[in-house]
């Protein structure tokens, strides 16, 4: 295959490829846009010269835009927003107005609104699931709280949430052919996805352990394990020159943010997890108003989320990891589905078990959402011959569906009295 047949390919893969996903995209996009501009425009929020980080769900907007964030974390990212701040600041003249947080806004919504193509092309051409079924799985996952937040959040996550997504698709493609994930592919997912957050780099790895017969044969282990070594170096290199070369910084900074995001005990850790790691990525909580400061003597407003104060959603959430569960056990055989689910395990031990941001869970959902509509996907596919089982499935998505749709609108109505009375 030549260059130019690679780069159709490529291009083919990220953006739509049929009418179809055409639809999908530009539905999603106009969604998001509409809200993003009219935030962007309106209000404040996105970017704000005065406030660094939390004005709303603890996201670091400016301080991403400006930095990156930080290098312990995120080591890579310093680069990646550069090219995006230098963009904005080319739009807009070089002001952080309101054109500014409209670009930032844009780049949000597409990147996402893409994050959501990728879901539906998975579901459509890897499960190959009925169109409606596909529709209506990514319209599930179009609407969740992390989606609808990132979509106008100038924020790591909300590239990762496309990256891991792309990837994801890239990665099943080639395993459904039976082919190997080619060294190029995984140097750039390595630096790409590792690179805005240091722990998803490990996730680029796991879909090279189900090559077919790895493990039957030296040479595809030793190509195998080529590839992985030349992704690492590569990726240290690159860290390393970040920090200019100051390692010990790294184990520093990690010890200070492991303390820092990993000791709350405000709230019961049973309640973290449903609430924030489980909840808050999907259906949005009750909000609290908190007085912030942004150590330079500037005091403002910031919004978080509270666990969940009715039993409603805590049945929603129960109903929703019952069925994704059923479908890893239901199709456990299946190598795919087990990359999704390891790769979903690793943010449980993160979040859930190490602890490690745990009270804030709910704005790492970038890191993992798209893994409830893929099970999903998977379910539906398992009982493809089965119309009663079918039936019942699509009845509680469409349940859950409009649930979701009710109690993120109402949210969103209030976030909106936030911005009013602060943002303005």
């Amino acid at each position: 295959m030549n260059f130019k047949s690679k780069l159709i390919n490529f291009f083919r893969l990220i953006f739509p490829s049929s009418l179809t996903e055409l639809w999908v995209f530009l539905f999603f996009i106009t969604l998001y846009g509409i809200l993003g501009s009219y935030i962007a425009i309106n209000y404040t929020i996105i970017f704000d010269n005065r406030i660094p980080w939390d004005a709303y769900f603890s996201f670091d907007n400016r301080s991403i835009v400006m930095t990156g964030g930080s290098f312990e974390r995120h080591p890579l990212s310093y680069y990646f927003f550069n090219w995006i701040r230098e963009f904005a600041f080319l739009i807009s003249n070089g002001k952080t107005d309101s054109t500014f947080r409209l670009v930032l806004a844009w780049l949000s919504t597409t990147a996402v609104s893409l994050s959501v193509l990728q879901v539906f092309k998975y579901l459509k051409n890897i499960i190959r699931l009925p169109l409606i079924i596909s529709l209506l799985l990514v319209s599930f996952f179009g609407f969740f709280s992390t989606n609808i937040l990132l979509s106008f959040t100038p924020e790591n996550f909300t590239y990762t949430l496309f990256l891991l997504c792309l990837y994801n698709h890239y990665a099943a493609i080639k395993l459904k052919k039976e082919e190997k994930i080619s060294g190029i592919a995984l140097v750039f997912a390595g630096i790409s996805v590792g690179g805005l957050t240091i722990t998803n780099i490990i996730k680029v790895f796991i879909p090279v352990l189900f090559e077919k017969k790895l493990f039957w044969s030296w040479k595809k282990f030793g190509n195998a394990a080529l590839r992985v070594t030349i992704t690492f170096v590569c990726y240290i290199l690159l860290y390393l020159n970040r920090i200019d070369f100051k390692y010990k910084n790294i184990f520093n900074k990690t010890n200070e943010q492991y303390e820092k995001f990993s000791n709350v005990k405000s709230t019961p850790t049973w309640d973290m997890i449903l609430s924030y790691f489980f909840g808050g990525n999907i259906l949005f909580s009750n909000f609290i108003i908190r007085d912030k400061n942004n150590m330079k003597g500037f005091n403002f407003k910031g919004l978080i989320m509270d666990v969940y104060s009715s039993w409603i959603p805590y049945v929603f959430i129960a109903i929703l990891l019952g069925l994704i569960f059923w479908s890893y056990f239901r199709n456990f055989k299946n190598k795919l589905v087990q990359i999704i689910m390891i790769s979903f395990i690793l943010d449980i031990v993160i979040h859930c078990i190490m602890r490690f941001g745990l009270h804030t869970s709910y704005i790492y959902g970038g890191h993992f959402i798209f893994v409830y509509p893929l099970l999903l996907g998977w379910l539906f596919y398992s009982y493809h011959s089965s119309p009663r089982v079918l039936s019942f499935l699509t009845v509680t998505i469409g349940i859950l569906l409009i649930y979701l749709i009710i109690n993120n609108y109402i949210r969103m109505t209030e976030f909106f009295w936030f911005l009013n009375s602060y943002y303005q």
